[in-house]
């Protein structure tokens, strides 16, 4: 019977084994949180307006326009 509590140790030490696989599983769902988008698609209503007076007034004018595009990457999960 000593022999059995030994098979249930070994078996209690298989689980631990198998935790690192659901803590991949925890950090597959930690990637759910990162964006879906490439840095380049996201936000093109803000991006466009920020592009177009970047163009016509110059970077120093558009402020306004860069803090929103920024705003809008943040809110997608992008680390601005």
């Amino acid at each position: 019977m000593g022999g059995l509590v030994t098979e249930n140790t070994s078996s209690a030490l298989a689980l631990p084994a198998m935790q690192p696989n659901q803590g991949s599983a925890v950090t597959n769902s930690s990637s759910d949180t990162k964006p879906k988008k490439k840095i380049c698609c996201a936000c093109p209503d803000t991006k466009k307006l920020r592009d177009e007076c970047i163009v016509q007034h110059g970077e120093d004018a558009c402020s306004k326009w860069i803090e929103a595009h920024k705003t809008c990457l943040r809110a997608e999960g992008f680390n601005i």
